[in-house]
């Protein structure tokens, strides 16, 4: 139960403020209006840094479904305890979309475009086009799983309290360059949990479930994909 109340608090902490990044920028009458995906980007990445730094000492700070999994599968995380992280972390995402609403929610009865509204919950491509849109989620977690292994390779004998701060960059990283042609989910739990209170809130149509599958399957893929080769490689 421990790292399912860690993984809670620190995905929460990660969907508040990084959703809370895409309100600010988006909404009308918003103090930080137009301030840009530049802004995103690292609002995403110093969210990292913070739940993983309130939770890592816990759970290992993994605050997203694809870093789990991965970890799973090349036996660096027991299984049976899975679970424990899946439900923190979605639950997490829902509760810290949920706050973001609370913050704006004079912003979000005076905001008219329906689509931002929504971008503040969950992802959505600028171009649709689904088998790129997937690749793209590949290969984007394909790096962040990649990199987080890298970063946390007992060979670079790098001190652990400092992993936060990487974690972070390698995730401001992505979505400066990445992150453009489908808003770089690499998270199932960031979009799924987001996208569900976006229904609860607004409208289960207007939620674009259709496009679901690939913040879901497109970072499981990449993330898995990019652990086993290198534990392949480097093991």
């Amino acid at each position: 139960m421990n790292i399912l109340i860690a993984e809670f608090l620190g995905t929460l902490l990660l969907v508040l403020l990084g959703n809370g990044s895409v309100a600010n920028v988006l909404f009308k009458g918003s103090k930080g209006i137009g301030g840009g995906w530049i802004v995103i980007s690292f609002a995403w990445g110093f969210a990292v840094t913070v739940g993983v730094y309130v939770c890592g000492w816990v759970s290992g700070g993994h605050i997203n479904p694809a870093v789990t999994i991965s970890m799973a599968v090349i036996g660096k995380t027991a299984w049976n305890l899975v679970p424990y992280y899946l439900v923190g972390q979605f639950v997490g995402a829902y509760v810290g979309a949920m706050l973001v609403y609370v913050c704006y929610y004079c912003h979000y009865q005076a905001e008219e475009n329906v689509d931002y509204k929504r971008l503040s919950f969950c992802t959505y491509p600028a171009i649709v086009k689904l088998p790129i849109n997937f690749l793209t989620e590949v290969i984007a977690t394909f790096v962040l799983i990649f990199g987080i292994l890298g970063m946390i390779n007992a060979h670079l004998n790098l001190p652990a309290d400092i992993s936060p701060y990487m974690f972070g960059i390698l995730v401001t990283s992505i979505g400066l360059s990445l992150g453009g042609p489908t808003g770089y989910a690499i998270n199932p739990a960031r979009d799924w949990g987001p996208r569900l209170a976006h229904s609860t809130l607004f409208s289960f149509k207007n939620s674009q479930w259709d496009y679901a599958w690939i913040p879901m399957i497109g970072p499981l893929v990449g993330g898995v994909s990019a652990a086993l080769l290198y534990k392949a490689l480097f093991s």
